[in-house]
């Protein structure tokens, strides 16, 4: 029996942290007090014990004396177990934050005691103090989520909070934190959950972080652009989680937005009548820009019901055997089948009554500026377009002018040009490259002025035909399109030249030869089969390509894979260099590898299957017969085609597979 309680002695001496006993009857204080707390205060027993005085509460902080001495008076009143934390003061001087639990029991003789046990939470309270310091007063948002597929917000800090502007629940009312809690994706709009789930997935397998901007829904119905960091962590538990740091650059992203808008839509003012606002989100529709027509002019920029607008525009201008047509081309707008094609802006030519009630000839057509976002601008054809058109009416190739006259041009460019001197404002991509410049060379050309000899020198356009356009306010060059192998002809369409001379020019260019037609006879010679299902092959009537370049294959298999969607530089580094972050490096190398890619299929002479826009590319679906496109169309004669396997040379190919195994998903 004695070694039993010499070991329990022991025990309570070494084993359990700071053990020590209350009496509570009568003056409280401690009757036993174990090595171990003499240790981690650095006193000895006799420091500690007293029957007349509580000689403990002595080391206690004395700010926080009172608590603990209601603490000590609460366990003899009610003899109920309790936990406090609180601060003691180590004999050296230094702070020691602790968890005190003490369980209470009465003795036979009727003693009321009290054992108990503690525990040092000094690094933990000192990590939380650094915690509560940063949130405080760093102005970035801070929050933690799970690594789950619908993450689950684990911490926020207050100021994330105010960024997203979170109420305070109120009673009976719904808490919108506590949802988003559940699924960290109620705070991301619809469009961008697709791309932030992208991110996270490769934050999750490369293990490094990743910065960039991301738009997020506020509590009040508006949106916030946060930029910020993601990184994979391990929590205290040893569980992963994610982990964002964000600051808010709302009004500088909005800023910059107004500011592309403003000059997109003074260049667009110079070439078209008018130009009209359609919101899809909102379903609203406004006049941005109206000429001198008094008829739109009383509402400018006034937002109005996106249908019933229309509608009243159509039946009060729009000539009566055009108007049927023109419903169905907005009609199609409204459902969105324009966006889905993912082809060039969708155009339309009608007559309409002038304000000064003459029958004229107009062309519109839609240009995308965001998701939801449209513009729709119409102007009136000039005289000579309408007397060429009024002249081929009843020839038989009346269809093809009218496909002539309405077809979008390769791009838009505004000048200023003053005193022979050229400074671009704005310009597309195609159209940076049709003066024989990259983007990263047009930019700073942007800041600057350029004798219009050295602007238009690397364009194999003669300099008289650019001095032609200026002068006269139209002309048409010839091109070598590299990727039909001919000569093209476009048609550029320039604004009045004002008395100062110091106005900035606008140029539109027009395609003025039918390259849907050039590219339909490219297609038909050269046909292009693709093979998804095992290891990933082209054909080209038949014959295999033979891809000098690995990378070049990866990045045309991955076109494929997005099946007609456009591909950022980005997003396929992601693909082709998993382990390797977007920089400046891998987006040079990527730059090569898509140089390869459009060499090789220029070889072939299918260069039409693959189109780019302002550095985005994608597969044009329509020209090529790809056994993945059969086997989604759901037809019966490709019902049996998938056997299992995808893109077998690709790793990253292996969502799609999950896709096609799971019935259902796709």
């Amino acid at each position: 029996m004695k070694n039993n309680m010499d070991h329990m002695e022991k025990v309570l001496n070494r084993h359990i942290s700071g053990f020590h006993r209350y009496v509570l009857t009568g003056c409280p204080h401690l009757s036993f007090a174990s090595q171990n707390l003499c240790d981690m205060l650095g006193s000895t027993p006799g420091e500690l014990l007293s029957k007349e005085a509580d000689q403990y509460v002595s080391w206690v902080h004395p700010g926080d004396r009172d608590r603990y001495t209601d603490f000590i008076r609460d366990l003899s009143r009610d003899g109920q177990s309790r936990t406090l934390q609180y601060r003691m003061v180590r004999k050296n001087g230094e702070l020691l934050y602790v968890s005190d639990t003490v369980t209470v029991q009465r003795l036979a003789d009727g003693t009321l005691v009290g054992d108990s046990v503690l525990t040092d939470v000094t690094d933990l309270k000192k990590e939380n103090e650094n915690l509560k310091f940063l949130n405080e007063t760093v102005c970035c948002g801070f929050i933690k989520y799970t690594c789950e597929k619908q993450p689950k917000i684990t911490y926020v800090n207050d100021r994330l909070l105010q960024m997203l502007r979170f109420p305070s629940a109120n009673d009976g009312e719904s808490d919108y934190l506590a949802l988003c809690k559940e699924n960290l994706f109620l705070a991301i709009p619809m469009e961008e959950r697709r791309r932030f789930a992208h991110y996270l997935r490769r934050v999750y397998r490369q293990g490094t972080p990743m910065a960039g901007e991301m738009t997020f829904l506020r509590c009040d119905g508006t949106k916030a652009r946060l930029f910020g960091w993601v990184t994979r962590c391990v929590d205290e538990n040893g569980k992963e989680e994610f982990q964002s740091v964000c600051m808010d650059v709302t009004d500088r992203y909005q800023r910059k937005r107004e500011s592309e808008a403003k000059r997109y839509l003074k260049a667009l003012i110079d070439v078209y009548d008018k130009i009209f606002e359609y919101d899809l989100a909102d379903c609203t529709v406004k006049c941005l820009y109206a000429q001198k027509s008094a008829v739109f002019k009383w509402f400018e920029n006034i937002p109005m019901h996106m249908r019933e607008a229309t509608e009243k525009w159509i039946r009060d201008t729009v000539f009566e055997g055009d108007r049927d047509r023109v419903r169905a081309f907005f009609e199609d707008f409204y459902k969105k089948k324009f966006r889905e094609s993912d082809l060039q802006p969708p155009q339309i030519r009608y007559r309409a009554f002038s304000s000064d009630g003459e029958l004229r000839h107009y062309t519109g057509i839609f240009l995308k500026t965001d998701a939801s976002v449209s513009l729709f601008c119409c102007r009136r054809m000039v005289d000579t377009e309408e007397t060429d058109l009024l002249r081929n009416e009843n020839a038989s190739l009346k269809e093809n002018m009218q496909k002539l006259m309405t077809r979008f041009t390769d791009g838009i460019a505004a000048f200023e040009v003053i005193d022979n001197l050229v400074t671009p404002l704005y310009a597309s991509d195609n159209v940076c490259k049709f003066f024989g410049f990259t983007k990263e060379e047009w930019m700073p050309m942007m800041k600057q002025s350029t004798p219009l000899a050295d602007f238009v020198s690397r364009s194999r356009v003669a300099y008289e035909k650019f001095a032609e356009l200026l002068q006269n306010g139209e002309a048409e060059f010839t091109y070598f399109d590299l990727g039909m192998k001919a000569e093209r002809r476009i048609k550029a369409i320039c604004s009045q030249k004002s008395p100062a001379g110091a106005t900035p020019r606008y140029v539109m260019l027009y395609n003025v030869d039918d390259m849907k037609q050039g590219e339909e006879h490219n297609a038909e010679k050269c046909a292009v089969s693709i093979r998804t299902f095992g290891y990933f092959d082209v054909f080209v009537n038949g014959r295999a390509i033979a891809f000098r370049s690995e990378k070049a294959k990866e990045l045309f298999a991955l076109l494929v894979d997005r099946r007609g969607g456009y591909v950022s530089s980005e997003e396929a580094i992601s693909f082709l260099w998993e382990n390797e972050p977007v920089n400046a490096v891998t987006l040079a190398r990527y730059r090569k590898v898509a140089l390869r890619l459009k060499n090789i299929l220029e070889e072939y002479g299918i260069a039409h299957v693959v189109e780019s826009v302002d550095g985005k590319r994608r597969i044009v679906t329509d020209k090529v017969q790809c056994d993945l496109y059969d086997y989604l169309s759901g037809k019966e004669e490709y019902a049996q085609t998938f056997k299992g396997s995808y893109l077998s040379n690709y790793s990253w190919a292996e969502v799609t597979l999950g896709g096609l195994l799971n019935e259902g998903t796709y």
